[in-house]
């Protein structure tokens, strides 16, 4: 499986960004999806995962009710939406999924097995 993911930018205090993460090489309807992020000086960090049948999402407190994850199984793509940004929310952020489908894995970075390349978020006035 491959991961492109896209979307990041410069983004002030209290606005929204999408990210994608395009895959090829496998489809992901029957995998349990991810995003990570890492920021400076500080170890890669859940974000929010989902199961592979869509169901048990988990969302690092941080995030809660202003993040959400979803997929389009057409286009092979997963998405993250982050509403209400703030500057601690500024890090590298990947998608990632496990080695096989149908798996549940806990939503930690050392279970995962493919990752997109990173894309740059940046919240700042």
């Amino acid at each position: 499986v491959q991961l492109q993911a896209s979307g990041g930018g410069l983004v002030q205090p209290g606005g929204s960004l999408r990210l994608s993460c395009a895959a090829s090489g496998s489809t992901l309807d029957d995998y349990a999806i991810s995003w990570f992020r890492q920021a400076p000086g500080k170890e890669r960090e859940e974000v929010i995962c989902m199961g592979s049948s869509d169901e048990n999402t988990y969302y690092a407190d941080s995030v809660k009710g202003r993040f959400s994850i979803s997929r389009d199984n057409a286009k092979n793509t997963l998405f993250l939406q982050m509403n209400n940004l703030k500057p601690e929310d500024t890090a590298i952020y990947y998608c990632a999924v496990p080695a096989t489908s149908k798996t549940y894995v806990p939503c930690k970075h050392y279970w995962q097995k493919f990752w997109g390349q990173g894309t740059q978020v940046t919240v700042s006035s």
